[in-house]
């Protein structure tokens, strides 16, 4: 098993988008639920591929598929925190995509869960793996970390 990440700091990231908590993204328990999170970090990535014109998510000849996906948490977010997801790319291959997703609650400088999925990219009619669009390797190039 391998040994726990220390929290990223915001430094360590090229793009950020805010997310308001909801209400209903708090757990009995009284933080965000994990399955919440995921969703911050789908939100994140599609949101910053829309923006540069790189994903349209009803014509995209070639769309992005999970096929892995990690997060570690270090501290509870709750209602009414504001969100700041970060995003880096760990990872460009001929058909997949190593996302890194950090999320800050409020004005903190550590993060407070962060993980990473990997999209395989695939022709939306076939779902077969297809070579990576130029349109999204130009639009992730300056999010590349390493």
């Amino acid at each position: 098993m391998s040994e726990k990440p220390s929290p990223h700091a915001r430094t360590d990231y090229r793009y950020f988008r805010g997310i308001s908590t909801r209400w209903m993204d708090n757990d009995v328990y009284g933080h965000v639920n994990n399955v919440t999170y995921y969703s911050y970090f789908d939100t994140i990535v599609n949101g910053y591929l829309i923006e540069q014109g790189a994903l349209d998510i009803a014509k995209s000849a070639v769309i992005g598929l999970v096929v892995t996906t990690q997060c570690h948490y270090f501290s509870p977010i709750t209602f009414p925190d504001i969100v700041l997801g970060a995003l880096r790319v760990g990872r460009i291959g001929n058909s997949s995509v190593r996302y890194e997703i950090a999320l800050f609650r409020n004005d903190e400088q550590r993060a407070s869960a962060q993980g990473y999925f990997i999209h395989v990219y695939v022709d939306r009619a076939t779902n077969r793996p297809v070579a990576l669009p130029d349109g999204i390797k130009i639009a992730l190039a300056p999010l590349t970390h390493g």
